[in-house]
């Protein structure tokens, strides 16, 4: 080379040799393994993860460049190597589909729902308080449930939940529990789903929804409680109330969302806000049919055994309540995920 190419390839060297380390250590340290690369995620003081797409782009322009100016071996191997590394960590093959669904459920829908935290302490206001409310309130005057309900359909709650009949499975009579799984999969499935969708006529559906629930479950709950079949209904629901109620605010905080784009779309097309909160809505919703999923099933096999004893329901139960609360707060609280998973794929 020239003299001239030599000082032109020492100043690009020089400009560009810190932020080439800085790659180098970074697929050094957290490239190879994926699994220790998560385990030391905190620890991590280089190169930010969320950094290192643009970091390899400017690294391709900068071989592409070096050979075009006919650089020296040294040069041009570093970054061909260098750029043969990242490519092969950025773009090989995907994950199992298995394995981003699991790592979807447990880290990206949690961080959805958080994302959406100002809609979804608002589905949770309109259906719990109207829930609670309903239940006090026929504490105090019972007479309200026959405001709410057929006087056939009281009768029903109180046979279902009849305390004199300790053998009889709770909830329901001698239906195979398979065939109930089904039934509460659908059942659940489709309140989720008008919860969610009631939110394109610009969130008032959702709305109506949410409190709709609310008062119909603390109006069944209120009048069991005051009729003196509280215990066998609080031993039924303790089990899956965690999951399916959680997951029929989470799917109205959604549904609050899509109707939050209509009537707000911002500097957006409302075209366009619309399809950006349906596609969040549709994400959102994937991780509640899961829950109802997983709600039907504790429901049916495990809700209506009435011989189990009630602190053991209660205690199940409890933990079900800390697991969906402990999952929603922690799942997928790391800010280096988005570009793990991108890596990672």
């Amino acid at each position: 080379m020239s003299q001239v190419s030599v000082v032109k390839q020492e100043r690009f060297v020089e400009r560009h040799q810190a932020e080439w380390n800085q790659l180098e250590a970074w697929l050094d340290a957290r490239g190879d393994s994926a699994k220790r690369a998560r385990a030391d995620r905190r620890s991590w003081q280089g190169l930010p993860d969320y950094e290192v797409p643009a970091r390899y782009r400017r690294l391709c322009q900068q071989l592409a460049l070096a050979r075009r100016r006919g650089y020296s071996a040294a040069v041009t191997d570093r970054l061909q190597d260098l750029m043969q590394r990242g490519h092969g960590l950025l773009y090989r093959a995907p994950r199992p589909r298995w394995r981003r669904a699991l790592e979807f459920l447990f880290a990206g829908f949690p961080r959805l729902v958080r994302a959406e935290r100002g809609c979804m302490a608002a589905a949770a206001a309109l259906f719990w308080l109207p829930l609670i409310t309903m239940f006090v309130a026929i504490q105090i005057q019972p007479e309200l449930a026959s405001a709410l309900f057929p006087p056939e359909q009281l009768a029903e709650f109180e046979h279902m939940y009849d305390p004199n009949s300790p053998l009889q499975k709770l909830g329901r009579g001698a239906e195979t529990d398979l065939a109930m799984f089904g039934y509460y999969i659908l059942n659940n499935v489709s309140i989720g789903f008008r919860t969610f969708a009631s939110g394109f006529l610009f969130g008032l559906g959702s709305i109506a929804v949410l409190i709709m629930n609310g008062v119909v479950i603390g109006g069944v709950a209120g009048h069991l409680q005051a009729v003196g079949h509280g215990d066998p209904f609080w031993r039924f629901v303790a089990g899956h109330s965690a999951p399916e109620l959680t997951a029929i605010w989470i799917a109205g905080g959604a549904g609050l969302r899509l109707g939050l784009n209509l009537v707000a779309p911002g500097q957006r097309r409302r075209i366009d806000a619309l399809i950006e909160g349906g596609k969040r809505g549709a994400k959102i919703c994937v991780g509640v049919l899961a829950m109802l999923v997983f709600a039907a099933f504790v429901e049916a096999f495990w809700s209506s055994i009435a011989t189990i004893p009630a602190a053991v329901k209660y205690g199940v139960g409890a933990l079900l309540w800390a697991a969906v609360g402990g999952w929603l707060w922690f799942g997928g609280r790391n800010q280096n995920v988005a570009i793990e998973d991108r890596v990672e794929s």
